[in-house]
């Protein structure tokens, strides 16, 4: 059984086309390879925090989550963010199960940080990869928002990639990390130009100068984690193209590969 976990980011959510749903859609009818969602919820986050006044910080592209931002966190991500994304997939013609990582303890973590510094911002140690495959067989997309359990039962809130990478690893299977940019940009003579494929070396030193920074640090980070985790392929690819995602599955070059050997542009 060929499984794709796409990570699917909340800044990109609210502007992926039905046509995104669809070929998602389609990839599980195929009954070729079957597609496992994890996602984030950034931006409603950050409006809710806003509108009740709560401060919220980020070191490396990881939210400090004190015990207030958790609770919105939490609300936003297994409620609102969640539910969205299984009814698209509804409307697309699908079954897509919305799941916390708490539920059936899917996503058990430790903390990230032992200085207490991010607050409970968590790091997956297991997945209960037996009930997705449950859901996979049965005909379902596993919709996982990625919060997690501590075996103290206090819930942690985990970054969307280093989650989707903890699934991946788990089900031995692809990972695309689904953004609205087609890859990992770097500006050269001027212009912005699509790195097909990043190594170890190459990611560090890019992060070092700059050219990767935010939120794309932990994505390409998560990819390289999952690769040495025993995931088949990482890839960073545009949503808001669907035909990428065909494309990507079809074998062509598309979106930004991480791999961890020292690999030479081609």
């Amino acid at each position: 059984m060929e499984i794709i976990v796409l990570k699917v980011g909340g800044s990109i959510l609210e502007k992926l086309p039905t046509a995104f749903f669809d070929t998602v859609i389609q990839l599980k009818k195929s009954g070729k390879i079957h597609p496992v969602i994890v996602h984030g919820g950034g931006p409603e986050i950050n409006q809710a925090l806003t509108k009740m006044n709560v401060k919220s910080e980020f070191v490396n592209g990881l939210r400090v989550t004190t015990k207030e931002v958790l609770e919105v966190v939490e609300n936003i991500l297994n409620g609102s963010v969640n539910k969205q994304i299984v009814t698209k997939l509804q409307q697309s013609g699908g079954t897509g199960i919305g799941l916390s990582g708490v539920d059936a303890a899917l996503l058990k973590v430790t903390p990230q940080d032992s200085s207490g510094k991010l607050g409970y911002v968590g790091e997956v140690k297991e997945v209960n990869a037996d009930w997705l495959k449950l859901i996979i067989e049965n005909g379902g997309i596993p919709v996982v928002s990625p919060i997690g359990i501590h075996e103290s039962g206090q819930h942690y809130n985990i970054n969307g990639d280093t989650a989707a990478a903890a699934v991946a690893e788990s089900l031995r299977a692809k990972l695309a990390l689904i953004s609205d940019i087609p890859g990992v940009l770097e500006e050269i003579e001027g212009e912005k130009v699509l790195l097909p494929k990043l190594t170890k070396k190459e990611i560090e030193a890019k992060i070092s100068s700059g050219i990767i920074y935010g939120g794309m640090i932990p994505k390409v980070y998560s990819a390289l984690k999952a690769l040495s985790g025993g995931v088949k392929e990482s890839v960073i690819l545009n949503g808001l193209t669907p035909e990428d995602l065909q494309s990507y599955i079809a074998g062509k070059r598309v979106g930004t590969k991480i791999v961890i050997g020292e690999v030479q542009h081609v």
